[in-house]
């Protein structure tokens, strides 16, 4: 998969393209990918993506801008493994948000990609003030000489597919509704880096997953599978948080205490994924009280797996 920092002034070679934050791959992004690899098989031409950075949210409104459920890096990996052929990223500012509808389709979509087919959400909207829509992509392709498709939104359990849907079911806890609509476990993916060895000192060495998100769609103490090391597929249990009992006021970590297993793995990057909560944070008096609490997590945990042997 090739990526582009930003769109070219001249496109490189005719493409089908979709367009979308994609923020998570969910079911219903996998839909409109596989939608699009058959036309783009069709007409003999590469799959592409545009994709936006950052989230239109996080430019006017950050305050109400939703956690993301997966940083660049990760949205690219699993663009990747769809069979993405190119991502483009379009730098979202205050100027390139003025681009009206037309100068987009024109500047954007004809020049800069030389779309061909496009296929799109049939809620998808664009351009100053959000004011390009299906009917005039569709207008504008037969002047200029694509094709757009839109694709209806599906639905799982009469649950709408969708980033939102997916940011819900976490916040309520509900991993096995998440995984229904992403088609997989919730995961996030960071490279291990040196914390304050907190945990060696309660008797529980945890790797310290770099987190490059100021929010989070969970927290928790969970049961997690790890994979990035060489092929392993371990078990730990993971907390994610802000370490009530030990700071005030930091930032989010990632912290994975990995059964039985001693490595030194730091700068490895791992894959965390979160299969079952055992409870929330909490704050305890002493050290002493949150180490025991970790060892009943640790209890948990392996007894979650030891009645999940697919885990």
């Amino acid at each position: 998969m090739r990526f582009f920092l930003g769109v070219p002034p001249q496109a490189i070679g005719p493409t089908t393209l979709t367009i979308g934050n994609f923020d998570g791959v969910h079911l219903g992004h996998r839909a409109m990918l596989d939608a699009l690899k058959k036309k783009a098989v069709e007409q003999g031409l590469p799959v592409a993506v545009l994709t936006f950075e950052p989230h239109p949210r996080e430019l006017f409104a950050p305050d109400q801008a939703p956690p993301r459920l997966t940083s660049l890096r990760e949205k690219l990996e699993l663009l990747k493994d769809a069979g993405v052929d190119f991502v483009y990223l379009y730098h979202f500012t205050r100027k390139s948000s003025s681009l009206s509808a037309e100068e987009f389709i024109a500047e954007i979509l004809v020049k800069g990609l030389s779309v061909r087919h496009l296929i799109v959400g049939d809620d998808f909207r664009f351009g100053k003030g959000r004011s390009g829509d299906f009917a005039l992509l569709a207008a504008n392709g037969a002047r200029h000489g694509f094709t757009v498709e839109a694709l209806p939104t599906i639905s799982l359990d009469d649950v709408r597919v969708s980033s939102s849907a997916v940011r819900d079911a976490l916040l309520a806890d509900d991993l096995d509704l998440a995984a229904r609509l992403l088609g997989r476990p919730y995961s996030i993916a960071g490279r291990v880096v040196h914390g304050d060895k907190i945990g060696r000192v309660l008797g529980f060495h945890t790797a310290n997953v770099q987190l490059k998100r100021k929010r989070l769609p969970l927290s928790g103490v969970f049961a997690v599978r790890v994979s990035g090391l060489d092929g392993e597929r371990l078990h730990g249990v993971a907390n994610i948080g802000v370490r009530p009992t030990l700071t005030a006021g930091m930032k989010p970590v990632l912290e994975v205490h990995l059964l039985d297993f001693g490595c030194d793995i730091y700068g490895a990057h791992l894959d965390v994924h979160f299969l079952h909560k055992i409870r929330n944070e909490q704050r305890f008096e002493s050290r002493e009280a949150l180490q025991a609490q970790i060892a009943a997590d640790v209890e948990a945990t392996r007894t979650y797996f030891a009645g999940n042997k697919n885990g």
